[in-house]
């Protein structure tokens, strides 16, 4: 069975690889790797010699346009996204194509496959983000897909309102398996790695525009950035830098500027799936909006403050604080968090045996096809 996995950013590529790796060990499939967006750029952390590292046998490299200054290059790099993928599908064929998430690239890939009736499977279907535009794309590519994989019963409801014609499985979330299954780092190793101390206390921070308020983003980045200044008196902050989002260049810009003043601040533009995950794990909680802090947090879990609608509509475990972006909510917020003891709590994301359902599944759908 010929299979191609869509992966365009260093996020989906650490998401996969539980799933990776059984298709690459199970002669039943012939697996191929389609790397392209922020994979190929420097500026993003060139992080497909994470992937070419990895030995998969066939990866192919698509160059695709990066510039977020604007909502018009975002619309631009659609389309321009959406031929060259077009002349990709015009001479590859496959029996599936899996794709990931919400980015807007990830969805121009698919949107290209629709007249050449490529099968489709969607992971992590039916989520919610209302905060940022990504849920529509979430949404079309799902709409475009024939398998639809969720990682909760309730996004199940979800996916199957918006694709009623797809079949869809609740095979819990791949990001589950990672941190069952995944090494971690020592906080000696990722000392000796990254050059940062995990054993001092520590915020582990990302932070996304909101792309349905982008008039509102610098402010939003000013007010996280005016919290650092009375938090890093107390705790080492590292901030990870966002994706290809709208204006993400602008605010990747102004976090840096920050940082060359405040030598408290560790930037990073990528720890790549095993660097972050240990981070989470040996960080005291986590700030921002990142998704991490709904899925892999829970697994921990870690007490997640959780700034903004970027991630509204998602599901509120009960380790999650969430407030505006708002500089004295912060520090109010990080204060509430301080005075908490642990929490805990059963997993609603799966078993951690997420990537074995999905191969048999897609076996069962080969024998139809």
């Amino acid at each position: 069975m010929k299979i191609a996995v869509l992966t365009s950013s260093r996020a989906d590529f650490g998401v996969y690889l539980p799933l990776l790796n059984i298709l690459k060990n199970d002669d039943f499939f012939e697996l191929e790797i389609i790397a392209f967006g922020t994979h190929l750029s420097k500026d993003y952390g060139y992080t497909i010699n994470e992937i070419n590292q990895s030995n998969f046998k066939t990866v192919h490299h698509i160059e695709t346009p990066l510039n977020n200054s604007s909502a018009f290059d975002i619309s631009r790099n659609i389309g321009e996204t959406i031929s060259i993928f077009a002349s990709f599908w015009s001479i590859n064929e496959f029996d599936y194509i899996i794709a990931l998430g919400d980015r807007y690239e990830m969805f121009a890939a698919v949107t290209a496959t629709t007249p050449f009736n490529c099968k489709v499977a969607h992971l992590h279907a039916g989520e919610t983000t209302l905060g940022a535009i990504d849920n529509v794309y979430r949404h079309a590519i799902s709409l475009m897909s024939n398998l639809l994989f969720v990682s909760t019963n309730i996004y199940k409801q979800k996916a199957i309102h918006i694709n009623p014609e797809a079949q869809t499985f609740n095979v819990g979330a791949l990001s589950i398996e990672n941190l069952k299954k995944v090494n971690y780092l020592s906080i000696k190793d990722f000392q000796s790695k990254f050059k940062i101390d995990l054993s001092l206390p520590t915020i582990l921070c990302t932070f996304h525009p909101e792309t349905v308020n982008l008039e509102k983003n610098e402010d939003y980045i000013y007010e996280l950035l005016s919290s650092f200044s009375d938090l890093i008196k107390k705790y080492q902050i590292i901030i990870t830098l966002p994706n290809a989002d709208t204006i993400g260049d602008q605010i990747r810009d102004i976090i840096i500027n920050y940082g060359e003043e405040n030598f408290g601040l560790k930037i990073v533009d990528s720890f790549g799936m095993i660097g972050y995950l240990s981070c989470m794990k040996y960080c005291k909680f986590m700030l921002g909006n990142t998704s991490s802090g709904f899925v892999e947090a829970s697994f921990f879990p870690k007490w997640v403050i959780n700034i903004g609608n970027r991630q509204d509509g998602r599901i509120i475990t009960q380790n999650i604080i969430n407030i505006p972006i708002q500089s004295k909510a912060i520090l109010q917020a990080v204060k509430d968090v301080e005075n908490k003891i642990g929490v805990s709590f059963p997993s609603i994301y799966g078993d951690g045996e997420t990537a074995l359902k999905i191969t048999e599944i897609l076996k069962k759908e080969y024998e139809k096809l």
